[in-house]
Parts: structure tokens; sequence; C-alpha cells
């Protein structure tokens, strides 16, 4: 006798952030589907857990399962499974179409849910920031744009891109307003490297898991939402203004990647960042590229000075780069700010971290081949951290650059001297987005002045 089923199953792929928003949006409370499993991929160490019943709602009392994503097509083809969702960022398009096809082969359709279904409405003017590929330089527009806003006197609550990598309920809702909230937390080095620098300047930055309470609460105690995204995925906010950054050092990339191809074609700003270590040919090309893609939008033109707090302290000396751990990795890229500006600053030369390095991060190296010489700062958990200063600690460099944005000297012990690396943006040529930012600004009702502050 066939069977019968009154839910179609439905297996989420994703890597611990879209693929939960977009089953809050879309599944949690939709009885005629049956969400089987999360798959996990691209952050280490995030399979084998559950969605927890308390996020999942009342058609999951016991939660659900997150499996490796290498389980995908023998979960399809033992479960029935009838739908197969995508739901992360920074893949090329045709490795989406890989996982397609398997999915397909397995008897299931594939999903690739859009704006519509999952952005969620504020309330309160949005600024979204995203990007064409990782490691562009959303963080400093969003934190330029923080500065426009708080000239003003107007607030901004900052909501980042999600990177729950660990107790999932705990996470749900997380604001963040000082180092000892990200201490309180547990926070992760890629979380700190997105945190700090907006407590540094004075801003709260929310992140979690469910997004629709999570923008409410923001909504709740800021003027305006500045969406700093991850990756480069398309917000969960729907935006009154966005900026889509293009990296003219990765040419090409701007529509070779999902999701951040339709992010460039739902930008109103398209900013061609890192002009000023591009080459013009490259600055170009990237500006043809996004007008072809999108031309209703404005393109504009970007710098991302890199400064050294003691560039002295480098000159001549044997140097260590220690780089923003995704940008180097899934980002693709052989090497980071943090090397460039060692280099300008004259540094001798460069100690290779592969020589020193460690478990976790030996196999970090051996899985992205494609990194040059500089060490990606991962620390998604202890033992990774632990890999992390043991692979410092075991080079022959004189001085270490640590180009991540967080202060990693308050994570682990350096045996030896630590210069940081701080990133900005400013618009290369007449200014085009300050404008319209301020516009946006301009048009907010008067403060109430009984908002809860930091």
């Amino acid at each position: 006798m066939a069977e019968t089923r009154t839910r179609r199953r439905v297996v989420i792929m994703g890597a611990a952030g879209r693929d939960f928003h977009n089953f809050n949006m879309v599944y949690r409370d939709d009885g005629a589907s049956e969400v089987i499993a999360f798959t996990a991929a691209q952050i280490p160490d995030i399979a084998d857990r559950r969605y927890p019943a308390s996020l999942a709602g009342a058609l999951y009392p016991d939660g659900i399962p997150i499996v490796d994503e290498a389980d995908l097509v023998p979960l399809c083809r033992s479960s029935n499974v009838d739908e197969v969702v995508f739901a992360y960022s920074d893949v090329p398009h045709e490795t989406v179409m890989h996982r397609a096809s398997a999915a397909l082969a397995a008897g299931a359709d594939f999903t690739l849910l859009g704006p519509r279904s999952t952005m969620i409405g504020a309330g309160v003017p949005v600024i979204a920031v995203s990007a064409v590929r990782t490691g562009v330089g959303k963080s400093p527009v969003t934190r330029w744009l923080s500065a426009r806003v708080r000239a003003a006197g107007r607030t901004a609550a900052v909501i980042r891109h999600p990177m729950p990598y660990g107790d999932l309920a705990r996470q749900a809702v997380q604001r963040f307003a000082s180092l000892a909230d990200l201490d309180a937390a547990d926070c992760t080095v890629e979380e700190r490297e997105e945190y700090e620098p907006h407590i540094a300047l004075g801003n709260v930055v929310y992140a979690g898991v469910d997004y629709a309470e999570i923008v409410a609460r923001a909504a709740d105690e800021a003027d305006m939402i500045l969406w700093d995204g991850g990756n480069n995925d398309f917000p969960f906010v729907r935006p009154d203004l966005h900026v889509v950054l293009a990296d003219p050092l990765r040419p090409g990339d701007e529509t070779a990647y999902h999701p951040g191809e339709a992010a460039l074609r739902m930008a109103d700003f398209v900013v061609v960042a890192k002009t000023d270590s591009a080459e013009a040919e490259n600055v170009e090309r990237v500006a043809a590229a996004a007008r072809a893609a999108n031309p209703a939008a404005t393109v504009l033109f970007g710098c991302s000075p890199v400064t050294l707090d003691d560039p002295a302290a480098v000159r001549g000396r044997r140097v260590l780069v220690v780089e923003d751990g995704p940008t180097i990795t899934h980002g693709g890229m052989a090497y980071g700010a943090g090397f460039v500006a060692a280099e300008a600053a004259g540094a001798s030369s460069f100690a290779d971290p592969r020589k020193s390095a460690v478990d976790a991060i030996a196999e970090t190296f051996a899985r992205f081949p494609h990194i040059g010489p500089v060490l990606p700062a991962m620390g998604y958990s202890p033992a990774q951290l632990a890999d992390l200063q043991e692979t410092i600690d075991g080079s022959d460099a004189e001085i270490v650059v640590f180009a991540t944005p967080c202060d990693l000297a308050r994570l682990i012990a350096i045996d030896r001297p630590v210069v940081r690396a701080a990133y900005a943006f400013e618009e290369r040529d007449t200014p085009v987005l300050a404008p319209a930012v301020d516009a946006l600004i301009a048009k907010l009702p008067p403060s109430t002045g009984d908002r809860p502050s930091g």
C-alpha cells in the first residue's frame, strides 16, 4: 500500500544563518510542510545539533535535527523528501546548480526563497548594506553610515546577519552594547570581528536567530535600522535604501556568486570599493558589469583605507599577518588588507603560518589551498582558538599584525609585539551616497527623546 502523507517533506540546506531565518518566516507555522532536517555547510562543528523546540514552534515539539550536508542525498532518498531549500551564501552559481542536480536526482524539488517571502518590515527607516562577495568591506560602510546618523543627532540600531554557532535557544535574540556583553555570550572570533568595531563607536548591535523579534526590538529602540549584511546575502529586513558593494580585487565575481548577483540586481546604490588598492582597469570593469546588471542603480566609487596603529613597529621586521577569517577562507582571497598594509609599512618579510599550523588551523589550510602567506583568524570554538594561538606562537615572526577587526589579544596570549589594522570607508569622488543618506535621515519624525540608551 502506498504511503499516505498530509505534509510536504522539506530539507533546508544552510550554514546556521539564512536557513533558520527562512524556516522561521516560511515553514515554522505551515501545517502543510514538515521540515525533517537542516543540513550544515561552510562553518565547522555546527552539524549534529538540533534546532530547538523553543524556536521551532508547536509543530516541532522535538525540534529539528541538523545534519552534515554530505548526508543530503541519502536523506532525500530514505525519507522521500519532496523539497530541498537552498539557504546559504557566497557560493558559485555552478555549485548551487550541482546541489540542485543532486536534489533533483534524489526526487526532490529545489527551491530558492526570495525577498518577498523572507524580508521583514521594520516600521522605521532601514538602510541595508550587502555585497557581491564576502570581504568587500560592508562593515566599514555600515560604521560610516552610523556616524552620519549619530552626527545628525539620531540613533541607529545595527542588525547583523546571523552567526548563531552556540546554544541556539539562548541566542534567539542578542543585544550587544559592551565588550562585557560579548564575553557573557561566549562570542566566537567571527562574531567579535563584526560586533567589536560597532561597540567601540557606541552602536548597539542586534543579532541572533528570531529576526522578527530582533527587528521589533531594534525598531523600538532606535530611530532607524542599519542592516550589516553577512557574506553576500541579501537583507532579512526590507530596506528603504539598499547599498551593495562590489570588489575590483575580484573582478568578474559580481555576477558569478549566489546570492550576491541577486543583491547587485536589487541595489539602489552600488559601491565599487577598494579603488585605492585595485587596478584602474578592474575598477572600470566592475563598474561596467554593475551598470549592465542593474541599470537603475547609482554606481559610485569608494576607497577602503587601512591604517596600522604602529606602522613604525612593522618596518624592517618579519611579520605574521592574521586576517579576517571568512574573507580568506570561503571568500577566496589569498590575502587581505592586513598584508597590504604591512607591505606598505615596509615589512622586510612575511612568516609562513603553514610551517607552524596545528590541528584545526592546518586543516583550514588544507581545505583552502588558495590562501597566501597569511593566517585566517579561525576561532569558532575554544579548541580552534587554542590552535590559533599555538600556530602564532610557533611562527618565526618578529611581530604580529592583527587585521581582524576584533581584539584577539583579549582572547589569546601573544608572546610577541602586536600591531592592529583598522579599516574605514570614504567616497572617492563628489559625494553621492552621503546626500541620499542625509535626505533619508532628514525625513525622520522628531525624536521623542524617550528611547533607551546603550
